[in-house]
């Protein structure tokens, strides 16, 4: 039994732009570069505020654990721990976070003409807030000093420490008990054959990064952003002649959700049969599988009624998504959840021999699934954000990145005995005491996640949509078609989404030898010194392995192989031992 406590610090400056950006499109002359040599600018945007955090987490954990063996041919592993984990938080409470129980919509945002919020009435002299009659409600300051007096919308936003906020912005799960069991039981008494198998529950915790991606928001940093300025002075509007003024920005937020931040957990299980088949062949068969629950995803929570989406998709909504958004006053709400799903089931069948005292042998094969909503497409990455933040994490449900249904390999390494003995030293030198020992791979192809290029692609709010299947899957397995492109075709209704399943289609397999050729020659018996002289190959056959393959519909190769594994590598070396 035992316990343990242990204290994290993470002290960083946020990441950050603070000397200031311009960009130029053209919208001057036609060309962009043009539009730069003349200095100006069609935008510039600048960090307020470098910021910085100190983000801490306390971790207690308390453990008791037991092998008992209860008779000769049974022995039982028992354990259960439990892990205290409350959430990264930072020291100086200098956090911002939505909380959607604390938005108000009575005191919903306010626009002026320019998309900004309502700082203000309308002032002539300076050209502030442009078709306002009055301050938007739900305006505050900042508890930054360095921006004091700079107007922030601060409807739904919380502080630690404030307005009963944890610290770590999201609440605490205390039960976080995870049992252990295992058990070995000998099924014949003579020891060659075992069954084995265990159960065992494994909490963990988002360890920061979520904590550190939302800290550049309101109220404690901010952006600021003209239109039309020049390279030599950007306090005065090149249309207007007038002075520029700090807009009440539209904020975005990158925030965490109190009430759907369970700690991501695994339950992990597994059994089998381990058969000694001789005194050094081993034959193990068995059943391992997992399940994950409150994995972690980002979603958008901001969204405008999906009626709007045909509009903001073809750029005709007039004042943009931020004048139709669920939370006005805000831009994207980034959510961070712990909500996601995920199993995995496997037979793994395992040969281990020495064959002989001149061969060894391991050969496995793998017969599994693996099903998780990998988000957005990016292929396994934490902290990923969903596809469709209308659905959630289930339109992401899919195979794995990683999973292949199939999976075999084989090495060995072979001395080979021939001269090895020859009475002939010449002979027993140079013919004998070669070596061979190869590895071979042959394995299903990794899940391919077929998306949408061009407007329809991201739906006009940024997302990753994927087309609807109008045909059936085939394989023509060439260069110029991996797979019937014909297939799959655009949602016929603008804004909706695609009804392909993620990760539907499959990648080419592999069938990948890599064999070697080893010589050592004695220099000095005594001395134990010799030379080696080696022959390594790699895609020994020369076996053609595609790899790559386009998935954009819309796309011009779109079901073309895009690229292949190495051809046959070789390489020749020597080593002296001394």
């Amino acid at each position: 039994m035992g316990g343990s406590w242990a204290l994290y610090k993470k002290v960083q400056d946020l990441f950050g732009n603070t000397q200031g950006q311009f960009t130029f499109d053209g919208h001057l002359t036609g060309i962009d570069f043009a539009d730069y040599l003349l200095g100006l600018s069609n935008s510039y945007s600048e960090l307020g505020v470098q910021d910085h955090g100190f983000w801490n987490n306390v971790s207690t954990a308390l453990y008791v654990q037991d092998n008992w063996r209860v008779n000769k041919r049974l022995t039982l592993n028992l354990g259960l721990r439990w892990d205290g984990v409350p959430h990264t938080y930072e020291a100086n409470n200098r956090m911002g976070n939505f909380y959607p129980s604390l938005y108000n919509p009575a005191n919903a945002a306010v626009f002026d003409s320019n998309g900004n919020i309502c700082g203000g009435a309308f002032n002539a002299s300076t050209g502030a807030n442009p078709g306002c009659a009055a301050a938007s409600p739900g305006l505050g300051t900042s508890p930054n000093p360095i921006l004091a007096g700079q107007q922030f919308y601060l409807n739904g936003i919380g502080v630690p420490g404030q307005n009963g906020i944890p610290k770590g912005l999201v609440n605490t799960q205390w039960g976080a008990f995870g049992p252990r069991l295992g058990f070995a039981y000998d099924l014949t008494g003579s020891g060659k054959t075992v069954l084995r198998g265990g159960f065992g529950t494994m909490y963990e915790r988002i360890q920061g990064n979520d904590m550190y991606n939302a800290g550049p928001n309101i109220p404690f940093s901010t952006s600021a952003g003209f239109s039309n300025v020049s390279l030599s002075n950007t306090a005065v509007s090149t249309l207007t002649g007038l002075t520029n003024v700090s807009p009440v920005t539209v904020a975005g937020i990158t925030g965490l959700a109190i009430n759907n931040y369970k700690l991501p957990v695994a339950y992990m299980y597994s059994i089998g049969v381990q058969h000694s088949l001789s005194s050094k062949t081993v034959l193990s068969v068995s059943y391992v599988g997992n399940q994950s629950r409150h994995q972690n995803d980002y979603r958008n929570i901001n969204l405008p009624p999906a009626s709007d989406l045909p509009a903001l998709i073809n750029g005709t909504l007039a004042g943009g998504v931020n004048t139709v958004a669920q939370y006005l006053g805000f831009g994207t709400i980034n959510m961070s959840e712990d909500e996601a799903n995920a199993h995995y089931n496997g037979l793994q069948v395992d040969l281990n021999s020495q064959v002989s005292k001149d061969l060894m042998l391991r050969a496995f094969y793998t017969l599994s699934r693996s099903i998780d909503p990998t988000t957005g497409g990016g292929g396994g990455g934490d902290l990923g954000t969903v596809s469709n933040p209308y659905q959630g994490w289930t339109y992401d449900v899919g195979p794995s990145g990683y999973d292949r249904t199939h999976n075999f390999s084989a090495n060995f390494i072979y001395n080979i005995p021939l001269f090895r003995h020859n009475e002939n030293q010449v002979v027993r030198t140079v013919a004998g005491g070669w070596e061979v020992s190869g590895i071979a791979t042959i394995e299903s192809g990794l899940p391919i996640n077929i998306t949408l290029t061009g407007a329809q692609g991201g739906n006009g709010i940024g997302g990753t949509n994927r087309p609807d299947l109008t045909g059936s899957i085939s394989y023509p397995k060439t260069v110029a078609a991996w797979f019937n492109p014909s297939a799959f075709t655009a949602p016929t209704t603008l804004g909706a989404w695609g009804t392909l399943g993620y990760n539907a289609l499959r990648g080419p397999g592999r069938d990948n030898w890599n064999l070697s050729l080893f010589k050592n020659f004695v220099l000095s018996e005594s001395r134990g010194s010799k030379f080696e002289l080696r022959l390594e190959t790699f895609n020994t056959f020369n076996h053609t392995q595609f790899n790559g393959v386009s998935t954009g519909v819309g796309s011009g190769n779109f079901g073309q192989v895009t690229s292949a594994f190495p051809a046959r590598i070789l390489q020749l070396g020597g080593k002296i031992s001394f």
